[in-house]
């Protein structure tokens, strides 16, 4: 985009430019890429309501536990095994919590009369002793029930260990027992994950079913179980819908080793008085905690949401021609690409991309003052050298091959008839002569680097040489100043004066300033001419036979010649 030096150049509008190509292949492509776009575009808009602005679920969770338990346990009294059965009701088994949480006790072990006083401490590894010297007074281990006392006293038979200050006796270090849940215990609820979804009553064994667990395993180490609530909420008046769903997750590690603590359990203490001594009852207690995560959306429709999806959408369409692109780009092949013409059978199959490539992509160099473009008359191509580079004659230069731009006969129809020379005189026909492979005879003023034998040597210093030495041929040959085109398109008088016209048409030549325009216009034929694209012709470099056969026909009346100068 040009600066902007005015302020007319703001009001203005720029489009890009597009290139059609007319293939039944690409063109099925896009085809195919667009409707697979639009349909998925289109589905996820109306599935996912992508019209809709959403926001959050604020919500409050009130539960309740209901249900009668049945526990047999087995004691001993005076000797005898009895079978006592305990009824469990709501306050039994469940304890409050905060937030959206609750707990279902399914297991228990409970340690009567218990109270303060010294008494030893149950045995491990670490509370076996076998003397006082094992103990250590007020020492207290994190997994102890008390403090030490610095005495080692008989537990129970042989076995000795620490005494410890502590609510006596201490609870025994026992597993939860296996069997507190009836296997024929009849629950029923209304909650069914297929049949009745919607039900906010849940059945503690179709919960964990759904995990793929089974309630009376997990009930006896206890666990913590996710009740999942999302709420998706279609506001708007044509389809309103609110209603929740209802999952399940198991969140404790029930893979976990046993000695890592599996399971959920916790431990409570019921206090009473007996005989002005106060005692408790330890219970500690297996169960399962189950957490209540309520989460979803609400939407409705909003248009600026609807645009806003549309647009960033419209992106998508633009997968086709990246594809596209992409298979122009790789199967045009280099040998293609150096325009030498018919292609290698090893690149037909990629002809027709090589044109379209041709067609879409542009290559350009950064012009910098010292790019400067070569061109032999023996040879195919365009040679790119750097100035800065040249430390020896210009015609030893190997420089980068660069392919010669095709040429473009498109815009010669437009030219009047008067641009050719006059008629010539009718006692014989003329014919296109073409450039004779033969040597011309080296003049005794040629420098060594000649090739065609008609180059002078530079007029610079010696310092500054470099770029004018250099013939028009790499080999050598004929001289391209002796070939017919030549003479037609850079020395004829007539047509450098129709084309300084063709530019300005009132332009007005007077004698000293006519072999001046024509001399460079003559450059700008012949760089035209060779190098075909306008942007080498502003670089290109005239070899010294060319730039002296110029002179010559259009000479300075004083002073040294400019030569050809870039633009830049």
């Amino acid at each position: 985009m040009p600066a902007c030096c005015s302020c007319e150049d703001v009001f203005q509008y720029e489009t890009d430019k597009v290139i059609r190509i007319q293939s039944m292949n690409y063109g099925t492509i896009k085809w195919f890429f667009h409707v697979i776009v639009f349909s998925y575009v289109s589905f996820a808009l109306v599935s996912d309501k992508l019209y809709q602005q959403k926001e959050p679920v604020i919500s409050s969770v009130h539960t309740k536990v209901k249900g009668i338990a049945e526990v047999k346990e087995e004691i001993i009294e005076n000797g005898v095994k009895k079978s006592v059965q305990h009824v469990f009701d709501t306050a039994d088994y469940t304890f409050p919590l905060q937030g959206n949480s609750f707990f279902v006790m399914t297991n228990f072990l409970k340690t009567e009369g218990q109270e303060q006083r010294l008494c030893p401490e149950y045995p491990t590894r670490r509370t076996l002793c076998s003397s006082d010297r094992g103990c250590k007074k007020g020492w207290m281990d994190p997994k102890s029930k008390g403090i030490q006392t610095g005495r080692c006293i008989v537990y129970k038979g042989n076995q000795k260990t620490c005494e410890v200050a502590a609510w006596c006796p201490i609870e025994a270090v026992e597993e939860a027992p296996r069997r507190n849940i009836l296997p024929g215990l009849n629950i029923t609820c209304n909650f069914h994950k297929t049949q009745n979804p919607q039900c906010p009553i849940f059945r503690l064994g179709d919960i964990f079913r759904e995990t793929g667990d089974n309630f009376s395993d997990v009930a006896i180490q206890g666990g913590i179980m996710g009740i999942e609530i999302y709420w998706d909420c279609d506001l708007d008046s044509w389809f309103h819908r609110c209603r929740p769903k209802y999952s399940f997750r198991r969140l404790d590690d029930k893979t976990t080793n046993e000695s890592l603590y599996p399971g959920y359990n916790f431990r409570y203490a019921k206090y009473y008085k007996e005989n002005n001594v106060e005692k408790r009852t330890l219970i500690k207690v297996f169960g399962i905690r189950f957490d209540i995560l309520v989460f979803g959306t609400g939407g409705k429709f909003d248009i600026i949401q609807l645009i806003v999806y549309i647009g960033s959408t419209l992106s998508y369409f633009g997968l086709a021609t990246m594809f596209i692109d992409f298979l122009i780009n790789t199967y045009s092949s280099s040998c293609c690409r150096s325009h030498v013409y018919p292609c290698c059978k090893c690149c037909e199959p990629c002809a027709v991309n090589e044109y379209y490539y041709r067609k879409k992509c542009e290559s350009i160099v950064e012009p910098k003052p010292t790019l400067k473009y070569v061109s032999f008359v023996d040879e195919s191509h365009i040679r790119m050298v750097d100035q800065q580079l040249l430390g020896k004659s210009l015609q030893d230069v190997k420089g980068q091959e660069v392919p010669r731009p095709p040429l473009d006969f498109t815009d010669l129809s437009k030219l009047p008839l008067t641009l050719h020379d006059p008629p010539s005189v009718p006692r014989e026909t003329e014919e296109m002569q073409p450039l004779h492979e033969e040597v011309t005879p080296r003049s005794g003023d040629s420098p060594e680097w000649c090739q065609c034998g008609s180059c002078l040597r530079s007029q610079l210093p010696e310092s500054h040489r470099c770029l004018e030495e250099l013939c028009c041929r790499k080999k050598p040959g004929a001289c391209i100043t002796t070939s017919q085109p030549f003479r037609k398109l850079v020395l004829s008088r007539h047509v450098l004066q129709f084309l300084l016209l063709y530019q300005e048409p009132l332009l007005e030549l007077d004698a000293d300033s006519t072999n001046s325009r024509l001399r460079h216009c003559a450059y700008r034929c012949y760089t035209t001419w060779r190098f075909g694209s306008q942007d080498m012709a502003d670089f290109a470099i005239l070899p010294s036979c060319c730039r002296w056969r110029i002179w010559r026909e259009f000479p300075k009346s004083k002073g040294q010649y400019s030569g050809f100068k870039s633009p830049y």
